[in-house]
């Protein structure tokens, strides 16, 4: 092959990548929001909804495990930080906790909880119902559920990498940390109302509009929060940042030698993943109307990581379809009575096949597809066009 061919290959090559993956976006967010025009069936449009929630909890796993290198088996942490947050506003807001002999809302939980002759009120009804007060405001708890999972994953990551701890010791720390949250929230009994987690939830409010979760301008938040966050992802990893990011992934002993600040980096993509989970947990309880203490569950946490690793855990997009159709063939298995007893044992299967014989995903499998095209319109021998690409 000339000099000049190869010099044009990678080029080529790199262009067609980028247009195929926005080609590939706009299908994805066109399919997205024109769901509710072919959907008919509300239970279905809602169960969609939650399974987009999920995509975006997908584009958390790869924006620190794909591009960050940080392998975070505590996402759900963040997830259920940002779902209690908003389920505390709402529960507030709900026809139950306005019905406790107070003029102002109380859970109606804390009344069964509360102390022979305590007030009927958020500041002495138990010794940590004061907690609540703020929450009296839905947009209080809207801002709570993204900030508060920012400020732990700061802190958290702040004291990881700042000591260079990487690998499966981070993957450790992580999970630790959302077991012993679980373990609080579930003893917090007269606060959290312990395993039975936040239900009888009041609808979200805007200018006065109740967003029903079986409603079509329901769905359509989440779909629309979900495109803006996928996209928004994918200009960050594009940035000077992202190139950096992934350097210091792929070699953080050479990133360190060229003067990057790896700690940082590391620390702000671990929070900005956070942020997301937080969020996804904030649209999650406003489509399915509770909060649990099972969104701090380890197999929860692991599930995100299995639907990165199927959709493509180096690709956003790759990872939200992953999450979405893991979710989609979970629940249509499970359902099935021939499969209603082994469907865990299912979807186990496909992740083993996955790691074995898949180790980029779907994503993967696109990306080889559109090589193995440009190479053949190129003319190009399959064993040379890697070579000039490198």
């Amino acid at each position: 092959m000339s000099s000049e061919t190869s010099s044009t290959l990678p080029s080529s090559t790199s262009r067609l990548q980028r247009h195929a993956d926005w080609a590939v976006y706009a299908v994805f967010i066109v399919m997205v929001l024109g769901a509710p025009l072919v959907i008919d069936d509300v239970f279905w449009l809602n169960r969609i909804a939650k399974y987009l929630v999920f995509g975006m909890l997908g584009i958390a796993i790869a924006l620190s495990w794909g591009y960050a290198g940080i392998l975070n088996l505590g996402q759900g942490l963040f997830f259920g930080l940002g779902a209690y947050m908003t389920a505390m506003s709402l529960k507030l807001m709900s026809a139950t906790s306005l019905q406790q002999g107070s003029d102002k809302p109380v859970p109606d939980f804390m009344l069964w909880n509360a102390e022979p002759g305590a007030v009927t009120d958020l500041c002495c009804i138990n010794k940590g119902s004061f907690l609540w007060i703020p929450f009296q405001s839905q947009w209080f708890g809207m801002a709570m559920s993204i900030v508060i999972p920012l400020i732990v994953a700061f802190v958290l990551s702040s004291s990881i990498f700042r000591l260079r701890v990487s690998g499966v010791y981070v993957a450790i720390i992580t999970l630790a940390l959302v077991l012993l949250v679980r373990l609080l929230l579930i003893d917090a009994q007269p606060i959290t109302n312990g395993f039975n987690g936040l239900t009888d939830l009041g609808w979200l409010t805007i200018g006065g509009f109740e967003f029903d979760p079986y409603m079509v301008e329901t769905y359509y938040v989440v779909a629309v929060s979900l495109t803006v966050v996928l996209l928004l992802g994918r200009w960050l990893v594009s940035t000077r940042a992202g190139l950096i990011l992934q350097s210091t992934r792929d070699d953080p002993t050479r990133a360190r030698y060229l003067g990057y600040d790896v700690a940082a980096y590391q620390i702000f993509f671990f929070t900005i993943s956070a942020g997301i989970a937080g969020f996804a947990g904030l649209l999650y309880v406003v489509a399915a109307e509770f909060a649990s203490p099972s969104f701090m569950d380890i197999g929860f946490s692991i599930s995100m990581v299995v639907w990165a690793a199927v959709g493509g855990r180096n690709s956003l997009l790759g990872a939200c379809i992953g999450a979405i159709l893991i979710n989609t063939v979970e629940a249509t298995v499970s359902e099935t009575e021939i499969f209603k007893e082994a469907w865990k044992l299912i979807i186990g299967g496909i992740f083993v096949l996955v790691v074995l014989y898949l180790p980029n995903g779907l994503a993967g499998i696109a990306r080889d597809l559109l090589g193995r095209f440009e190479r053949r319109r190129k003319g190009t021998p399959a064993e040379t066009a890697p070579k000039a690409a490198e």
